[in-house]
C-alpha cells in the first residue's frame, strides 16, 4: 500500500487523525515488531479463542448464531465452531458474542482512566483475514495494529468522563485491523474510519444501574458494524472527512476539553493490556485475589462483621455504583459487581461463571455477606501506576482486623501470567468441547500462528473438532 494515496492534507494543512492513523496501519510491518509485542498479540489470539469457546453455549451465543444462520452470502466468513458460513458482518457479531460471554476476555486501563477490552477486536479481525485470505503473521500485524489505536486513542480521550462507552472506541481500532486485512488503500481505510467513528457513538447506559444482554455485545456490534464499514469503503463508499477534529467531529461533540495527539507506535499499547485470572469485570480482578487471601483470617462468614474494599474512583463508578450491585438479578450485573465478586471468592474459594445465575443470585448467606460490604474510595488508586489497586479489610465480629493488599493481579502486565497458565486457561474452557488430543492440536497451531499460512485453517480446525464429536 502506498502511503502517498492518502491525501498530505483536507481542510487544513495539517494532516487529520484518520489521515495520520492510515498512514500508520499502511507502514506497519509485522518485521519491525518487537518480539515481545509479537508474543503478546499471541497470546492475546489464543486466550480470545479460548474465552469464545467459554462462550459458545451460552443463550446469548444462540441467538447470534441463529441470525446467523439465516444469512448466505457470495464471500462468506464462518462461525467459530459451527462452521456456519455467513455474511461476514453477522460471522463478526456471533464470534464476538462468543468471546465476550463470560467476561474473561483481556483488559486495558487507558492513561484517562477508562477501562475497555481490546481483543473483542479479534472478533472483526478473524473475519477478515478469513475472507482476505491472510496469515498468521498478518493476523498478528492487524492485532498489534488494532490495538494500538484502540489504546493510544483512549489515552489521550476520556471516554469513561463523557459518558461514551468503550465499544465506541472497540469499533475504531477494530476498522483499522480489518481494514489492513481487508487490503483497503490508504484512502479507502481513511473514508472507512469516517463511516465508523461519525455514525456509531454509544453511551455508557448499556452498563449503568441494572445491565442486560447488551452490556457484554456492544463491542460485538461495533466489530461488525466496523466490518461493514470496510466492505462499503472498498467498494468505493466514502466517509465523513476530519471525523476526530472537525468542527462537528467526535472529539468535540462527544468531549469537554481540549484532546492531545494521537501518538501511535513505541511503546506499544499492547504491553498494558492484562488477561483475566477470573471471569468477571476487571476492576475486580485485584478484589477477587484479595478476598481469597482474605480467607485465611475467619473460620465463618459468620465471623465477619464488615469488610471495606478500597478501590479506584473509576472502578466504583463502574463496578459498584448503586444497590443493584449489591443485589444484583442479572447475570451481566453480578460479573460487574465488585461486592458481589468479592462475597463469592470470600464464601466459596473461587469463582465459576455458574455463580452469575439463580440460585446463587438468590442465596440468602451469600447475600447477607455482601451486604457487609462497603466500597470506599481510594487516593493512592488514583495514580496511573496503581489504578487496580484493593485494599480489602476484613473486620471481625470480636473486633480483630486485618487488610489485605493487592496492587496487581495475577495476569496483569505487571505481574504476568506466565505462558503455561495461559494454556491452563485455555484448556480449562476448551475441554469441555474439544478432545484432548484436538485441544492439544490447536494449542499447537495457536502457538505457532506466525507460521500458518492462512487463518481460515485455523478457523475451520475449531469446526472439525466439533463436528466429529470432540
Amino acid at each position: 500500500m502506498d502511503v502517498a494515496q492518502v491525501p498530505e492534507a483536507t481542510e487544513t494543512a495539517q494532516a487529520s487523525v484518520g489521515e495520520i492513523v492510515a498512514r500508520y496501519a499502511a507502514n506497519l510491518k509485522y518485521e519491525d515488531l518487537p518480539d515481545d509485542v509479537v508474543r503478546s498479540a499471541k497470546r492475546a489470539i489464543l486466550d480470545t479463542f479460548g474465552c469464545a469457546f467459554g462462550g459458545y453455549t451460552a443463550e446469548p451465543s444462540r441467538i447470534a448464531l441463529k441470525l446467523a444462520s439465516s444469512v448466505s452470502a457470495q464471500q462468506p466468513a464462518t462461525v467459530l465452531f459451527t462452521g456456519t458460513r455467513t455474511a461476514p458482518d453477522l460471522a463478526v457479531f456471533a464470534n464476538g458474542v462468543m468471546i465476550r460471554y463470560l467476561d474473561f476476555n483481556d483488559a486495558f486501563v487507558s492513561r484517562t482512566k477508562g477501562a475497555g477490552h481490546p481483543s473483542d477486536m479479534i472478533a472483526a479481525l478473524l473475519a477478515a483475514a478469513e475472507v482476505g485470505q491472510r496469515s498468521g503473521r498478518d493476523l498478528i500485524t492487524a492485532t498489534v495494529l488494532a490495538y494500538e489505536v484502540f489504546c493510544k486513542i483512549a489515552d489521550v480521550f476520556d471516554y469513561l468522563g463523557n459518558g461514551i462507552d468503550h465499544s465506541t472506541i472497540t469499533g475504531m481500532g477494530a476498522v483499522v485491523g480489518a481494514g489492513r486485512l481487508m487490503g483497503l488503500t490508504p484512502e479507502q481505510l481513511v473514508h472507512a474510519i469516517g463511516i465508523t467513528v461519525g455514525g456509531n457513538t454509544a453511551t455508557r447506559q448499556g452498563r449503568a444501574d441494572e445491565l442486560s444482554n447488551w452490556k457484554a455485545y456492544a463491542a460485538a456490534d461495533a466489530c461488525r458494524k466496523a466490518f461493514f464499514a470496510v466492505q462499503l469503503a472498498r467498494n468505493g463508499m466514502s466517509g465523513p472527512s476530519r471525523v476526530f477534529e472537525g468542527r462537528y467531529g467526535f472529539f468535540k461533540v462527544m468531549g469537554r476539553r481540549p484532546v492531545a495527539p494521537v501518538q501511535l507506535g513505541e511503546p506499544f499499547g499492547i504491553r498494558r493490556t492484562f488477561t483475566k485470572r477470573f471471569p468477571l469485570g476487571q476492576f475486580s480482578q485485584t478484589v477477587a485475589q484479595a478476598a481469597l487471601q482474605a480467607r485465611s483470617f475467619f473460620k465463618s462468614p459468620d465471623d465477619v462483621r464488615d469488610i471495606n474494599i478500597r478501590v479506584s474512583r473509576s472502578a466504583i463508578k463502574i463496578m459498584a455504583d448503586g444497590p443493584d450491585k449489591w443485589r444484583p438479578r442479572t447475570h451481566e450485573t453480578a460479573d460487574h459487581s465488585i461486592p458481589y465478586a468479592a462475597g463469592l471468592a470470600l464464601i466459596y474459594g473461587k469463582i465459576e461463571p455458574e455463580y452469575y445465575d439463580d440460585p446463587y443470585l438468590q442465596d440468602p448467606a451469600l447475600l447477607d455477606l455482601v451486604s457487609r460490604i462497603k466500597c470506599l474510595p481510594s487516593d493512592e488508586a488514583e495514580t496511573p501506576e496503581l489504578g487496580n489497586l484493593c485494599e480489602l479489610e476484613i473486620v471481625l465480629n470480636s473486633g480483630a482486623r486485618k487488610t489485605f493488599r493487592v496492587e496487581y493481579h495475577r495476569g496483569h502486565y505487571r505481574n504476568p501470567m506466565t505462558d503455561a497458565e495461559m494454556e491452563e486457561k485455555f484448556r480449562l474452557v476448551a475441554q469441555q468441547h474439544l478432545s484432548a488430543d484436538r485441544v492439544d492440536a490447536l494449542v499447537r497451531r495457536l502457538w505457532r500462528i506466525e507460521s500458518e499460512p492462512q487463518v481460515s485453517e485455523l478457523i475451520m480446525m475449531t469446526m472439525m473438532a466439533l463436528s466429529r464429536g470432540g
